[in-house]
């Protein structure tokens, strides 16, 4: 069955083709069968990926998301479908990935009386996701969908959950969007360069930390190269292992559970760490042992794309809101005067003795 070209279920699926989804990831439910059947009609342009649990549909959407630095999409039915694929929402949002879930809701008409799967999605993910939200005036569907794909790509990337009431699907859906999503992006200020700059040409120990979603990889490029060039150690993030190769000479390690003792030692020595991206949350800082908040306030330079996350445990000596790949392409042209490549070359021996394998002779008893 097709959709006609005006009503909320079709204009959902308009947006999602204006904004350049080419997949979705879904296990169909009666309670969206409309957005199904516009989905139909376009499946010449995006591919459905029918799952056979939630669970599973949410987490190839996250990945998707995190894979292509593009909005992964995923539709599940009402009640025990959205709460299966809220682990995937949750991968999400602490993993920093651009994330839409559709979720097929109880008719408006029938809300609050405890309706069969009847949920309060808001207060649901909530706490989850960057925000949550449900349709409830078909003819503004292309704007909500908008705002969906403006904040799960803006600031710090994260998920949005959209719940979608069956009886405003089959209604006039309002305009139709005219032009894709361009999120906003913040760049550092060239003062704020050289503040930078005029702090890394006095420090002897000093260490860059990468982490965080939404890198380019020119970006990342110019910043490793940038990185290496000078001799300045550089460890990625907790799961950010894939940002600059681990072969680069001055490569430290990764900030990860089960980190390099020797690694630790050098950030807790460390009398300048540079974080872009990095939130420095509970895993790539041991526990929240590796940094301490009086010496963070002389040695923490914290670049990050949400200012939420800015101060939010460490008090930076100098902070700013910047998209990760354009912070990393600014600071790639300073010329700290110095370089630091005996520093290097100690980080990645360090590194590569780590990550030797041991050799074990004899039988293995496990415990």
């Amino acid at each position: 069955m097709t959709q006609p070209a005006h009503t909320a279920a079709r204009r959902l699926v308009d947006t999602l083709v204006m904004n350049g989804v080419d997949r979705v990831f879904c296990v169909p439910g009666e309670s969206y069968l409309a957005v199904l059947d516009a989905l139909a009609d376009v499946r010449d342009k995006i591919q459905v990926i029918a799952c056979r649990h939630e669970a599973g549909a949410a987490n190839m959407a996250e990945a998707y998301g995190k894979l292509t630095g593009r909005p992964g999409v995923c539709m599940v039915t009402r009640g025990p479908g959205a709460t299966h694929a809220s682990i995937g929402v949750h991968t999400a949002h602490q993993d920093s990935t651009p994330m839409i879930l559709f979720v097929g809701q109880i008719a408006l008409t029938d809300r609050g009386r405890g309706a069969f799967q009847e949920v309060d999605y808001r207060e649901v993910f909530g706490g989850l996701a960057k925000w949550a939200t449900e349709i409830e005036s078909p003819e503004r569907t292309v704007e909500v969908v908008e705002r969906a794909f403006a904040t799960a790509l803006q600031g710090r990337m994260g998920p949005v959950v959209i719940a979608l009431p069956e009886d405003i699907l089959h209604e006039d859906g309002g305009p139709a969007p005219i032009r894709a999503v361009t999120p906003a992006k913040a760049a550092l200020d060239p003062a704020f360069v050289e503040q930078v700059r005029a702090r890394l040409s006095t420090a002897e120990r000093p260490l860059l930390v990468l982490g965080g979603s939404g890198w380019t990889n020119d970006a990342a490029a110019a910043i490793g190269d940038w990185a290496e060039r000078i001799g300045l150690p550089v460890s990625l993030s907790f799961r950010r292992k894939d940002i600059l190769s681990n072969d680069r000479p001055n490569y430290a390690g990764d900030l990860g559970l089960g980190c390099n003792p020797k690694l630790t030692a050098r950030a807790k020595s460390a009398d300048l760490i540079i974080a872009i991206g990095a939130r420095l949350g509970e895993n790539p800082t041991q526990g929240y042992t590796l940094l301490d908040r009086a010496r963070t306030a002389d040695t923490l330079i914290h670049i990050h794309p949400g200012a939420e996350e800015l101060g939010r445990v460490w008090t930076p000596l100098l902070s700013a809101t910047a998209d990760n790949s354009l912070a990393a392409r600014a600071l790639s042209t300073i010329d700290p005067g110095r370089t630091w490549h005996d520093e290097a070359a100690a980080a990645h021996a360090d590194y590569q003795a780590f990550s030797t394998p041991v050799p074990v002779g004899g039988l293995i008893v496990p415990g």
